[in-house]
């Protein structure tokens, strides 16, 4: 134990001889675990942003898309396509299924919202009263839309936080009066804040009733989505079977191939994203781990070079009566040390630039969890320890292959 003790004290005065070649030579370690570390930490943070998004609306929450898709991608609507095949009906009739709680359709819009003395771009929702339910969104101030304002298309507002920081930032909304797309709306009430998510936030939307956005706002018919509730997770399958059975019906299909909507639930969303989160999160690390490969062949040209410089000392040490194998372990013992060096703070900055990302992404409004994965902290130690015991193998051998009585009269 003290023969390796010694060894590494030997080692580290070495590399401290010429402290810069030996900080230059770690950098490509140190760029290769830093990247791992942070790639895996963030990745992890978005994992968590999503999952944390599609939880907080409840697994047992479903989505009804217009456009046809298959199980591996999405509706050609998520990408801005207009499709107008669901409509009020389809609705109406998902409400009338076993286990469906609540039932919110969207009919979505932009243009400009003024007040009497400031103007904005923003979005508008158009959706029906059960919408605090159905999305569990709760109102700060005022109260939301009933049933009876969305059936007699009133001009009345909900807005987001978003909305009223930038229309009435010193003051309660509710009770004002705002202009969309040039007609007048009263604002009854304000929704609580809930943040950026990773799908976008609810906070710069304004919320009119379903009615009004159809007849006053769009001039349209169609919905954008259809959101419902279940009673427990367990009964999606059996629901989902019935809103497909219900939509064909309704809109004369037969075959399921010709199917014009989607039916999602968000707990299939959530094993989807994590997957895909997960797979690019080890794409992007093996690809970071390049470096280290990079960082290994520096040092293998390092060390290489100094066999070289320390050819006479390699030649003195065997005529003292060292042999070829003490050499090999000597020189094998300063790559890994200078690895592990390297390694270690590789990790460390790994996890300060993951620290500070996170403390700028929290700045845009992001729910996002600082994480560092314990496995990536301890493959990324494990491969700097690796890479040094591998590519300072040859310059070992080499070491201790030197002839010593050549290596003695080198100059």
């Amino acid at each position: 134990m003290l023969k390796y003790f010694f060894i590494v004290k030997l080692a580290l005065k070495n590399l401290l001889v010429k402290k810069t070649r030996t900080i230059l030579t770690m950098l490509g370690i140190i760029i290769g675990v830093a990247s791992v570390v942070s790639i895996m930490s963030l990745g992890k943070g978005a994992e968590s942003l999503i999952t944390g998004s599609i939880q907080r609306i409840g697994t047992s929450a479903m989505s009804v898309l217009p456009g046809a898709s298959d199980e591996k991608g999405p509706p050609a609507s998520v990408f801005g396509i207009v499709i107008k095949t669901l409509v009020r009906k389809d609705a109406s009739d998902i409400s009338k299924i076993p286990h469906v709680l609540s039932v919110t359709e969207y009919a979505r819009g932009n243009g400009e919202v003024s007040t009497y003395n400031k103007s904005i771009p923003a979005d508008f929702s158009g959706v029906s009263a059960n919408y605090p339910q159905t999305e569990k969104h709760e109102t700060l101030e005022g109260r939301f839309f009933n049933a009876a304002e969305e059936n007699s298309s009133a001009k009345v507002a909900v807005i987001g936080m978003d909305i009223k920081d930038e229309l009435f930032p010193n003051k309660s909304p509710v009770g004002e009066k705002i202009k969309i797309n040039g007609i007048s709306f009263q604002i009854i009430g304000l929704m609580k804040k809930k943040g950026s998510r990773a799908f976008g936030t609810s906070d710069n939307i304004i919320f009119v009733p379903l009615n009004t956005a159809h007849k006053v706002l769009l001039g349209t018919r169609h919905l954008n989505m259809i959101r419902l509730l279940v009673d427990k997770e367990e009964n999606i399958p059996r629901v989902k079977e019935r809103i497909e059975k219900t939509l064909r019906s309704n809109h004369g299909i037969k075959n399921p191939d010709s199917d014009d909507f989607s039916v999602r639930s968000l707990a299939q969303a959530l094993d989807v994203f994590t997957s895909i989160t997960l797979a690019i999160r080890f794409f992007l690390a093996a690809i970071a781990s390049i470096s280290l490969i990079v960082g290994g062949i520096g040092i293998t040209n390092i060390m290489l070079m100094t066999v070289k410089e320390r050819t006479q000392e390699i030649g003195l040490r065997k005529a003292l009566g060292a042999k070829p194998k003490d050499i090999s372990r000597q020189f094998i013992i300063e790559a890994t040390v200078l690895t592990t060096i390297g390694g270690s703070i590789g990790i460390l900055s790994g996890i300060f630039f993951s620290f500070f990302a996170t403390i700028l992404i929290k700045y845009f409004g992001y729910d996002w969890v600082f994480s560092i994965p314990l496995n990536s902290i301890i493959v990324s130690f494990a491969i700097s320890v690796l890479v040094g015991l591998i590519f300072g193998v040859y310059p070992a051998k080499s070491a201790a292959k030197l002839n010593p009585i050549n290596s003695l009269r080198y100059e």
